[in-house]
């Protein structure tokens, strides 16, 4: 979908997006009906401060405040700051953090684009399990591994599950991000399959390993209340063991890695 040219043009693409009536969004952020009427067909320009109240009671992306921002002749009022910045270090440290409190089940880090940017032990000791090196996690792209042949996802029982899953998710977060769209164009598609006669609460990451299936569940952590386009791109992965005998493999062969390197 092309993004309109004008503030609020683009502030009504979002409201619509959103499901939300000018009423409804009038009193989420007091700002008068009226008003916001006439600054989305461009009678009235809202203020910086206006805008601001609009667009988070949105939750629109970072880049796209500062698209409207720019649109309204504004200068753009978020920034993206490398992760290794000397400012992020508390956030370098809470990553590393959960991470490690994480093991001995599997946590990655994942970048805007699906790129894995650091993960815990166990995650190793899971590539191990299933035959892939556990140095194969440098540079890695998960989307990629999970999509291509001879990647992770050779390794997963139920692949096109997981693929098709992923494939929605990326695809959703490739309409705001020109580079993971980028890179979905070069990617195999997952075939579409119909639906199973009974949907499981959760969807579960099921691996062919060495010492048999493992079985996870995935969860998400975010940083709340972002005010950096690159905060608002981070999450952790965490693969929760989903029963016994996916604890017992992962707290063995953690226990075996700890071992060996102490």
């Amino acid at each position: 979908m092309d993004t309109p040219s004008t503030a609020g043009a683009q502030l009504r693409q979002l409201r619509r997006r959103a499901k939300l009536s000018q009423l409804e969004l009038a009193l989420v952020t007091g700002v008068s009906q009226r008003h916001l009427s006439c600054v989305e067909t461009g009678r009235a320009r809202a203020s910086p401060g206006t805008l601001h109240n609009l667009l988070s009671a949105l939750d629109a992306p970072l880049e796209q405040c500062n698209r409207v921002f720019l649109a309204a002749g504004y200068a753009p009022r978020y920034t993206a700051t490398a992760l290794a910045a000397p400012g992020m270090a508390a956030v370098r440290e809470a990553v590393s953090h959960v991470l490690h409190a994480n093991n001995p089940a599997p946590a990655i880090l994942l970048g805007s684009h699906w790129e894995v940017l650091a993960a815990n032990a166990s995650t190793g000791v899971l590539f191990e399990l299933v035959g892939i090196a556990p140095q194969a996690t440098d540079g890695l792209n998960l989307m990629a591994t999970l999509l291509q042949p001879g990647g992770l996802g050779d390794h997963l029982i139920n692949a096109e599950e997981i693929r098709s899953v992923a494939w929605q998710r990326a695809s959703r977060e490739a309409l705001g991000n020109p580079e993971l769209a980028t890179l979905l164009a070069g990617l195999p598609a997952p075939d579409v399959t119909e639906l199973p006669a009974s949907m499981p609460p959760l969807v579960l990451t099921r691996v062919r390993s060495r010492r048999g299936e493992l079985s996870f569940l995935s969860t998400f952590t975010t940083f709340g209340m972002p005010q950096d386009i690159t905060l608002t791109s981070l999450r952790i992965e965490h693969l929760i063991p989903a029963d016994a005998h996916t604890w017992e493999v992962m707290r063995g062969a953690y226990a075996d890695y700890c071992a060996l390197v102490l």
